[in-house]
């Protein structure tokens, strides 16, 4: 092939291949909380951080994160942050030590709601789910955006559990009067038995405990303890996803400004169907937190598409 030849074929190729989707997933962030949150975000080891790795959201606002190829980390919120007289930032749920805004590496202190990622694994797809392996601070649904798969559906927490949470497992607020977090058993009494490890560190030799039954009751989908695979991993091709704080109103209310909770543990917030999954009745607004993400997907698209572009017509000009 001719060199004139070769450098039409590439650039008729460019084209096609500009709707398939060159961009990086993204994930947007979105505050629904009658509070402030302060997302923070860690990557795995070896792959490259994001953009930033903390910020603040004010309630109602969002923000678009774009995420490479093949990235993987976690997403949390932290509540009831502040800076003191020298300038240290800290939060009381699901500060990272970092003594700043950005995480700069550092994962949550739990508890803490985490949302967790891997993108292009396995077989091409995105493995993802919420977890309260570490507690809970936060209510938190996580919402796949044009993706595909058997297995590519919401997942999430939001029940308000700072309000069920058992005593000994509640982390207060300062002044004692609300719980803002639930710790994890193995956080409050770090035994093999509920930390999964030693003689219980095996899918077999560990065991629900009554803990993370409540846990489970409450949000079916999430993880509730170290080896709650086959209910809690979700998985989507070519998906964005809005991560959503306190989806639902009526859960955007501090714990001690009346949640109406079962004796099983569970919240009236989020009903339950007789197969176990989660009815996310009035979690999120489609057209609200799509529209975001699909302004973002397309402005990226966008712009590689003029680059591509552009390379396309250098190449044919050098050649003629």
């Amino acid at each position: 092939m001719d060199h004139p030849t070769l450098a039409l074929f590439s650039f008729f190729l460019t084209l096609h291949l500009l709707p398939s989707g060159i961009t990086s997933a993204t994930f947007t962030l979105l505050n629904k909380c009658d509070y402030t949150v302060w997302p923070g975000i860690l990557s795995n080891a070896g792959v490259p951080p994001l953009p930033t790795t903390g910020f603040v959201l004010q309630t109602g606002e969002s923000s678009t994160i774009a995420a490479p190829a093949s990235w993987g980390g976690r997403f949390w919120g932290r509540t009831l942050c502040s800076q003191d007289s020298t300038g240290k930032f800290s939060c009381v749920t699901g500060d990272c030590g970092s003594g700043k805004l950005e995480c700069a590496g550092n994962g949550a202190a739990p508890p803490a709601t985490l949302a967790e990622f891997t993108l292009d694994g396995a077989g091409g797809l995105d493995f993802f789910d919420v977890s309260l392996v570490d507690g809970y601070n936060v209510p938190m649904l996580v919402v796949p955006q044009g993706g595909a798969g058997d297995n590519c559906s919401a997942t999430g927490c939001v029940v308000d559990l700072n309000g069920a949470c058992p005593s000994e497992l509640k982390v207060m607020s300062a002044d004692g009067r609300e719980g803002v977090a639930c710790k994890s058993a193995c956080e409050a009494f770090n035994t093999p038995q509920y930390c999964c490890s030693g003689a219980y560190g095996t899918p077999d030799t560990c065991q629900p405990s009554s803990y993370s039954q409540i846990f489970k009751n409450a949000c079916p989908r999430a993880y509730s303890y170290a080896y709650d695979d086959k209910t809690s991993t979700f998985t989507c091709a070519s998906a964005d996803y809005t991560i959503t704080f306190c989806p639902s109103p009526t859960t955007s209310k501090k714990a001690s400004q009346g949640q109406d909770t079962k004796q099983d543990g569970s919240s009236s917030a989020s009903p339950m169907l007789n197969n176990g999954t989660m009815v996310y009745e009035g979690a999120f607004d489609q057209s609200e937190i799509s529209w975001a993400t699909c302004t973002h997907v397309f402005q990226s698209q966008a712009i590689a598409a003029i680059v591509s572009i552009i390379m396309a017509f250098w190449r044919l000009r050098q050649l003629f």
